[in-house]
Formats: C-alpha cells, sequence, structure tokens
C-alpha cells in the first residue's frame, strides 16, 4: 500500500510537469527568437573593432536625426531621400573597407551625387574620368562609387601626412623635368638710365 501511494504521489507531480513542458518549451522558443531578433542589428557590427563599429553607430544616429527632422517635417522629402541614401552608402564603404582591409581604421569619408561635385572640388572633373584610388586634387582618395537608389561616388580625405607627402614628391617630379639651365639664378639688369 505504500508503495501504492508513492506511485501516486509520483504520478500526481510529473502530471503538471507533462502539461507545462510544451507550455515551457515554447516559451522558451519565444524568448530565445526575441533575443536573436534584437541583436541581428548589432551582430553585423561584432565583426568589427571599436573603431568602425563607433562610425557605423554615428552613422545610425544620423539616420534618427534626419527620420526625426522628416517627422518634425523640418526638411523636405528631397532632402530626406537624398542624406537617407547617402548614409547607406557612407555606411556600405565602411563596412567594405573595414572587411577588405581587416583594419579597424576608416578615413574620413566624404559621399557626393555627380550635381555636388563641386562641394569638394574647385574644378569638378567629371565622375566618369575617375579610377578607383587615384588620388584628385593631393586631398582625396576615389574609393568608388556605391548606387543607394541613387549613385554616390565616394571619397577618402587623405591625412596631413599622406598629403605632406604627395605634395614633396610633386616637387621633386617637377624638379626633375627642369633643365640644368633653368635651374641656374636668372641674374635680372635694368637699362641704363640716361641723363640729359
Amino acid at each position: 500500500m505504500q508503495y501504492c501511494k508513492q506511485i501516486i504521489i509520483l504520478r500526481a507531480l510529473n502530471m503538471p510537469t507533462r502539461k507545462a513542458t510544451p507550455a515551457l518549451i515554447l516559451i522558451v522558443i519565444l524568448f530565445t527568437l526575441g533575443s536573436v531578433h534584437s541583436q541581428t542589428g548589432r551582430d553585423s557590427d561584432q565583426e568589427f573593432g571599436p573603431v568602425v563599429r563607433a562610425y557605423l553607430g554615428y552613422l545610425r544616429n544620423e539616420q534618427e536625426v534626419v527620420d526625426d527632422r522628416a517627422s518634425r517635417r523640418e526638411i523636405s522629402s528631397n532632402y530626406y531621400r537624398r542624406n537617407s541614401n547617402r548614409i547607406k552608402a557612407l555606411r556600405q564603404m565602411a563596412i567594405r573597407l573595414a572587411r577588405e582591409t581587416n583594419n579597424d581604421y576608416l578615413p574620413e569619408l566624404e559621399a557626393v551625387a555627380v550635381d555636388e561635385f563641386g562641394l569638394l572640388f574647385e574644378r569638378p572633373r567629371p565622375a566618369s574620368s575617375l579610377k578607383v584610388g587615384e588620388v584628385v586634387n593631393n586631398t582625396f582618395r576615389f574609393l568608388g562609387s556605391v548606387r543607394s537608389v541613387e549613385i554616390f561616388y565616394l571619397f577618402a580625405r587623405l591625412d596631413p601626412y599622406e598629403q605632406a607627402e604627395l605634395n614633396e614628391k610633386n616637387k621633386v617630379s617637377v624638379q626633375k623635368d627642369l633643365t640644368p639651365t633653368d635651374l641656374e639664378p636668372k641674374t635680372i639688369t635694368r637699362t641704363r638710365r640716361v641723363v640729359p
């Protein structure tokens, strides 16, 4: 009889567990999926170092600012679209650079549409003449173009050391092109003044 009581007690203890097991499993699965879903936006950033993650966070914040200004009708829809697309283009290029170089460093990036070339250059060149890796005006390196609804041309601003090095190379190449007579100091003489 005591043996039967133990079996009955064990069955009674197991019964709620059996009914609760599917519900418990369902809750655990939903909780797991919810936490995975909330991390997917940041998981892509986790492959990068702190500098690249900070830049990607900065771009996220910029998008939030543009969204907020649009919701308050402070900016036009064209302005909103162009800036949102520019932010997407900058994000794509930053991720591409970080993955290609495996380095936690990003240069200062500029993304401009064709009609905005005048913002970066005094005498803008046609976009079709740009080559990837080319240095423009000893100030920017052309990184390529990114299509984010419209085409943006991305440039990396050279740091001051790279600019100084390029300027030095240009001076040396100009001096090599000069002939020895061009390098000699030229004497300047004046005509004599005749007094009457």
